[in-house]
């Protein structure tokens, strides 16, 4: 396919309230450095996909109150480059307007659509295996990567594909189904039947596929968001009403479970959706008692498995603590176990820190 014809969405537009203290709703973590490399998780993504995508064809999904750090940390991008929703309505509906006015731009286009606050590394191995399911996409498929899980996880949709391929990395398998986050138990039987794989979340297909989709399974949606007068002066406007009628559903409820042209490309570079403190601390190195730091100069007495953080490189003392997460930011810290962090959540509601 032509260079000009592939784009890249980069959804960046949550809150990441799991990420508290660091996150919060006025700069959520997609705009933090969180692995203290001195770039922020939505500069990484940008750079990543920048690698196989034009720059100048790779927007930003996002919501309005978040265009001006969008544009903080992207300056080389253009304005029209940040394709804004005016309230949240998760990802379906800004997926089906930015695809409405790429099709305006380019109607023979692709698009990778990518999360903006996920860690990959072996990016050569990711960029072969994304070739493969852009080259998929030619087809009219609808594509989406396939993690390899590394174990029985229960924070991951998984991608059920058919038990009779033998999985390989770069292979391509028709899904049968998408499956909700399992039970611990569900999660065991689906590692050892070999034909589940994580979700990542990371899409690729043509733009008139997607949109064919839409019209096929969310009719209402897609005659709504038709409505929208793009590149007019009354494009705002009308892209605020169809927002305000439109129903709050994920792509994966509205198209992905319902379509049969989909297929996962199965892939083995290592990866991380940075979900949880839990999950960074899987990529963090520790010291011999297990115990990782980040943008901290830590002293660790009779303590193990702990992950540190801080926002200034504060030096600490640790004496006696065990398998806790302890976040330092400006004016905030979170000390919590590790065990409880799937608790973050309602803990931070009883506070009023996010509603």
């Amino acid at each position: 396919m032509k260079n000009n014809e592939l784009f890249g969405l980069i959804m960046a537009g949550g809150v990441g309230s799991r990420f508290w203290p660091m996150s919060t709703e006025e700069k959520p973590k997609q705009f933090l450095d969180i692995l203290g490399l001195g770039k922020s998780l939505l500069q990484l993504t940008f750079e990543r996909l920048s690698k196989q995508i034009p720059k100048e064809q790779i927007y930003i999904l996002t919501n309005t109150s978040y265009a001006k750090l969008v544009k903080e940390h992207l300056p080389m991008i253009q304005d029209s480059q940040i394709i804004c929703e005016p309230e949240r309505k998760n990802t379906a509906p800004c997926i089906l307007y930015a695809a409405l006015k790429i099709k305006q731009i380019n109607p023979n286009s692709t698009l990778v659509i990518s999360p903006s606050d996920h860690l990959i590394l072996q990016e050569d191995r990711f960029h072969e295996q994304l070739s493969v399911a852009i080259d998929e996409a030619q087809k009219e498929n609808l594509i989406t990567l396939g993690i390899k899980p590394t174990r029985p996880d229960v924070g991951y949709g998984y991608i059920e594909f058919e038990s009779t391929i033998v999985p390989k990395a770069g292979e391509v398998a028709k899904v049968n189904q998408f499956r909700e986050k399992p039970s611990l138990q569900t999660a065991k039987e689906f590692l050892n039947a070999g034909n589940y794989y994580w979700n990542a979340g990371i899409f690729i297909w043509k733009t008139d596929a997607i949109l064919s989709a839409f019209q096929k399974y969310q009719l209402d949606l897609y005659n709504l968001f038709l409505q929208i007068r793009i590149e007019s002066s009354s494009e705002n406007s009308d892209l605020a009403m169809a927002f305000s009628k439109c129903n709050d559903i994920s792509i994966d409820y509205a198209i992905l479970e319902h379509a049969d042209n989909i297929s996962v490309v199965l892939t083995d570079f290592d990866w991380s959706d940075l979900g949880t403190w839990g999950s960074l601390s899987e990529q963090t190195s520790s010291n011999d008692q297990g115990n990782a730091t980040i943008n901290a100069d830590a002293y660790f007495y009779n303590a193990s498995q702990n992950l540190v953080i801080t926002s200034d490189s504060k030096k600490i003392l640790i004496d006696g603590l065990n398998n806790f997460i302890v976040v330092d930011s400006k004016d905030k810290l979170l000390i919590i176990h590790k065990e409880n962090e799937s608790k973050l959540k309602s803990y931070l509601q009883s506070m009023g820190e996010i509603v």
